[in-house]
């Protein structure tokens, strides 16, 4: 995953695109940003984002607040701001102006919203699993967060999804770096990897390999008895895996799956 695993057309456009009708009103093409009502920066701001004009967009709804800041508008404007800034990519912008709103308006009905957008914006900078993981771990406390603060909001179950998806990643992270160790014979921090692996991300996909890796580490090291306890474990929670014939034949010698034909 090098990026986030689900499209900026989905839940998080869907709810901003409920906002923007809540927020339209008239518009006037000849508004320009100097002591302007309300209603037409706002919809300018609107039909520039309509257009992905986000540069435009954002500085707009950034004025709304600026001219109108006790406005119920000036309170939309900030969580559009953010959004213009996520759709952009613009994350840090955005996190800016998140937690300003999430600060000034702690109360406000759209604080679920502020702190799900906060928690993907985290998550678009989510990179592949050679690279530092804090931006990974960032996204899975703040999707955790929007859970335990909003598990009944309509962005608890995507937020619930990404927290899985996410802590996948992070267990594969520690599965590339205890291949590198196994790679340099490095076995002892190969075998303290993976079993970080097993224990602490116990529910991942990765944890059928990580039980398989072991058996090769313990082997390496002349330790049998282990090898033979990773993969008895192995062949209890997950007697289908390829990884499991793979340690039973390492063990016996003998490959059962040939013998199955």
């Amino acid at each position: 995953m090098v990026k986030a695993l689900i499209s900026k057309t989905g839940g998080a456009a869907l709810v901003a695109a409920a906002m923007l009708l809540a927020g339209c009103g008239g518009k006037d093409d000849n508004a320009t940003y100097v002591d302007q009502p309300v209603d037409v920066l706002y919809n300018r701001a609107l039909d520039d984002l309509g257009r992905q004009e986000y540069k435009a967009a954002a500085k707009e709804f950034e004025e709304v607040d600026r001219q109108h800041p006790y406005s119920v508008w000036a309170t939309k404007a900030q969580v559009m701001a953010a959004f213009t800034y996520y759709q952009s990519n613009k994350y840090d912008e955005a996190l800016i102006a998140l937690d300003r709103f999430i600060q000034l308006h702690p109360g406000h009905k759209d604080i679920p919203y502020a702190f799900y957008l906060k928690a993907l914006c985290y998550y678009e900078q989510i990179s592949d699993v050679g690279r530092d993981q804090l931006m990974t771990q960032k996204a899975l406390d703040a999707l955790a967060e929007v859970v335990k603060r909003f598990p009944d909001s309509p962005y608890a179950r995507d937020s619930r999804l990404k927290v899985e998806l996410t802590i996948d990643h992070l267990a594969g992270k520690e599965m590339d770096i205890g291949r590198y160790y196994q790679r340099q014979q490095q076995y002892i921090g190969a075998i303290n990897r993976y079993r970080v692996v097993i224990e602490r991300y116990q529910t991942t996909t990765h944890v059928p390999e990580a039980l398989h890796r072991l058996v090769e580490c313990y082997l390496a090291l002349g330790v049998k008895s282990e090898a033979k306890e990773a993969a008895a474990v192995l062949g209890h929670n997950f007697p289908g895996s390829d990884w499991y014939a793979d340690s039973y034949f390492l063990l016996t010698g003998e490959d059962y799956r040939f013998d199955e034909k």
